[in-house]
């Protein structure tokens, strides 16, 4: 780690459009399941993210956000596809704010791995899915969740939201329509092209209905989720040079891997996506950064910042412990009481204490 990176990771975030974030530490979109059952904001998950905030992260977003109801792929699942939760969303943005911190909301689609036991309604997905009880979206339903992502960017900034982040990773309906199993015969399948145009189309639809100062971001995952690491390459190299997005969110799962693909191991996985044109968008890393260290890492490798997953759980001011000590680092696992007084609420305790390895006494 140089002196000059650990200093950057202090350094304000300039984008495009909106607010610059006050430094180059983010808190990830993390499934927290403390949101009430309708999906209506609840106080746990309320004092979660601000407390965040109030720790320094300059970026604060939420937990995928579902903007269709048969979108819901969890429970406790914050929701974002009617104006019902417009009061929720506009206390969360304001508490966010208010606490320093830039806001933004990401929003999600289930497809397959969505639970018509939640929300109610039938599984819909690119193409059948009998294991998962999924059929096949129509073209017209495909167009309808589109404009579904695009009016729940609208509510996010009718909320106060500075940004949304749009959900195409880890194997979630875009994801799932950008893998080479999308066979449809439709615009929406087949070629890469094809495939990639639901995406397109959300991400422009909403820089068209939002405005000026609306920012705008994308999460993708280039592995496991069968997509090849050169198709998803070639769609990072497309949305960087796009110019609708401020910043792009690659998560990696591990930012310090070598790639899964034998022969694409010339390279670290982050250097495939570092080494892209970008523009004036921004390029964020994910996985398994833990330490002050680690951060500088990502920046020296070309990140203009970074995520903090379980770093943001153990510690709502990860930030401030991190620049304050060039050797800090995470421990875990904590006692149940530890958690509480960061402001883990019961629930999404529970779910740490039971998926999480290691990480909970």
């Amino acid at each position: 780690m140089t002196q000059d990176a650990f200093a950057s990771l202090a350094a304000p975030l300039a984008l495009d459009r909106g607010p610059a974030w006050a430094n180059r530490f983010a808190v990830a979109p993390l499934t927290n399941m403390q949101s009430h059952p309708d999906g209506t904001l609840s106080d746990d998950e309320y004092a979660w993210l601000v407390r965040r905030a109030q720790g320094g992260f300059g970026m604060v977003m939420t937990c995928a956000s579902h903007v269709s109801q048969e979108g819901q792929a969890f429970s406790g699942q914050l929701a974002a596809w009617d104006d019902r939760f417009l009061p929720g969303l506009t206390r969360l943005a304001s508490g966010i704010r208010d606490a320093g911190s830039t806001a933004a909301l990401q929003l999600h689609h289930g497809g397959r791995r969505a639970d018509a036991s939640l929300s109610g309604v039938p599984v819909l997905a690119p193409v059948d899915d009998p294991a998962k009880g999924a059929r096949a979206l129509t073209t017209a339903e495909v167009e309808r969740v589109i404009a579904d992502f695009v009016a729940a960017a609208v509510r996010a900034e009718r909320a106060g939201f500075h940004g949304v982040e749009v959900h195409g990773a880890h194997g979630y309906l875009i994801c799932q329509f950008l893998s080479p199993r999308n066979d449809r015969s439709d615009r929406y399948g087949g070629s890469f092209e094809n495939r990639a145009r639901m995406l397109w189309e959300i991400l422009r639809g909403i820089r068209a209905a939002t405005g000026p100062d609306f920012q705008l971001g994308l999460r993708l995952t280039p592995e496991r989720n069968g997509i090849p690491l050169a198709e998803a390459r070639a769609l990072a190299a497309d949305v960087l040079a796009a110019d609708l997005l401020d910043y792009l969110d690659m998560s990696l799962w591990d930012a310090f891997k070598e790639t899964y693909e034998e022969e694409h191991r010339d390279r670290l996985l982050i250097d495939h996506f570092t080494g892209l044109p970008r523009g004036a968008t921004r390029l964020g890393v994910a996985g398994k950064i833990g330490s002050a260290s680690d951060a500088a890492w990502c920046l020296e490798h070309g990140a203009d910042f970074v995520l903090i997953g379980a770093g943001a759980i153990l510690h709502h001011d990860f930030p401030s412990l991190a620049l304050a000590d060039p050797a800090f680092r995470l421990a875990h696992p904590k006692p149940r009481e530890h958690f509480v007084r960061e402001s883990v609420g019961p629930a999404f305790l529970d779910y740490l204490a039971a998926d999480w390895d290691d990480f909970v006494v």
